[in-house]
């Protein structure tokens, strides 16, 4: 069958492509706006790198002097991840009424277990009204003019498209931006190997980062290996090598204590930075403390206490007209990008476009900035720094 006749098999108004962080909070923000949301998956658990990458650390929510940046979706599910227990980083002067000094000693993040945190994020959604289609592919993308209308999706069922009157791209690989025709870019430094996983031995059971560094020369082990493309043959290099990873460092712990034996590993492979929007709006490393108009929420550096970011609107979109961009997909510097790719950025950014896309579905045109601002401060989020020095 052409693809130009492709059966129909289901019309939403915002579709979300990708059910990592940024793909949840977007789904979330959308469904609370009453939009109808389908979001599509290719793995088969939510969480993306979070879960099936096993990257199990919410990174902080504050900027490490005792001020909260992210709020709204964000603070929401960093304490949904926790819900059963944490694992390590217990942010206890943040959840149990500490003070600002407290809060400045110990940064806003938590080591969650990541079943927990997948399965509950699922009923979430789906106690939104959101539906969650796994195990599919995106092949593709139908367009009128500037505009999306379609998603062309592979599964068990055949191939199809998903009709939608707006979408958010959290694929990670800006995989519907780049078939629209957006501008996109790929990290020239190219991504290091990693293979982490979760080990039970002596020590009880133990996240093991191996291989972790994106800043060339950090990690100058890793620096050997580095992966700029992500076609077929480079991703299968990059797990092969990733298991071999995880492979010689657990046998290298069951010679050590006698008993100790992996108990999962990671289910997708560990690129951090793969494609994103390449377009006009920028956030720049630089724009540390520097507040803007049109931010649509706040991130922290979570490589050191101090910077603070106010993300602007503009970086989650390019020319075409109802499209939106979060989480490692939103239009960075190289050097930002590194920052803006963690989860608790995900959910800003995924937050923010799936209001704006709910917003675009409903009346057709881009979502104009004032009434998104508004409608985020509806929802807990804060915008300026402003708004958290006067608290």
């Amino acid at each position: 069958m052409s693809e130009n006749h492709l059966p129909e098999s289901a019309r939403c108004d915002v579709l979300i492509a990708g059910g990592g962080v940024a793909g949840i909070a977007a789904a979330l923000a959308a469904a609370r706006q009453g939009a109808k949301v389908m979001l599509i998956e290719k793995q088969c658990l939510l969480g993306g790198l979070a879960t099936s990458g096993l990257v199990t650390i919410y990174l902080p929510l504050c900027d490490g002097r005792g001020y909260q940046l992210s709020w709204g979706i964000a603070d929401e599910l960093l304490r949904l991840s926790i819900l059963h227990g944490w694992q390590t980083r217990y942010p206890r002067a943040w959840l149990e009424g500490g003070t600002r000094e407290e809060k400045a000693e110990h940064r806003f993040e938590v080591q969650f277990n990541p079943v927990f945190f997948a399965l509950e994020a699922e009923k979430l959604l789906q106690e939104n009204g959101v539906a969650v289609c796994y195990d599919t592919l995106i092949c593709g993308v139908e367009t009128e003019g500037n505009r999306l209308t379609g998603v062309i999706v592979e599964n068990e069922s055949g191939r199809s498209a998903v009709r939608c009157a707006a979408a958010v791209d959290c694929t990670g690989t800006a995989r519907l931006l780049y078939a629209c025709g957006e501008k996109t870019a790929v990290l020239d430094a190219g991504n290091t190997v990693a293979g982490w996983y979760y080990s039970t031995g002596s020590d009880g059971l133990q996240l093991h980062m191996v291989g972790y560094a994106e800043v060339p020369g950090a990690n100058p082990q890793q620096d050997g290996a580095r992966f700029r493309e992500i076609g077929a043959e480079e991703v299968n290099r990059f797990l092969y090598l990733s298991h071999q990873s995880t492979l010689a460092h657990s046998l290298k712990l069951r010679e050590k204590d006698g008993v100790s034996e992996p108990v999962t590993m990671t289910g997708m492979a560990q690129f951090r930075m793969i494609r994103r929007l390449d377009g006009e709006g920028l956030i720049r490393y630089e724009d540390d403390g520097k507040p803007t108009r049109e931010s649509v929420g706040m991130i922290a550096n979570w490589r050191k206490a101090g910077p603070r970011y106010e993300v602007p609107y503009s970086c989650l979109y390019g020319k075409t007209e109802n499209l939106y961009a979060a989480g490692r997909c939103v239009n960075s510097d190289e050097k930002m990008w590194d920052l803006i790719r963690v989860i608790p950025c995900c959910a800003v950014t995924g937050e923010a476009a799936g209001i704006a896309a709910a917003m675009t579905a409903a009346s057709g045109p881009r979502a104009p900035l004032a009434a998104l601002q508004e409608r985020l401060r509806r929802a807990g989020q804060r915008l300026h720094f402003t708004e958290i020095e006067s608290a």
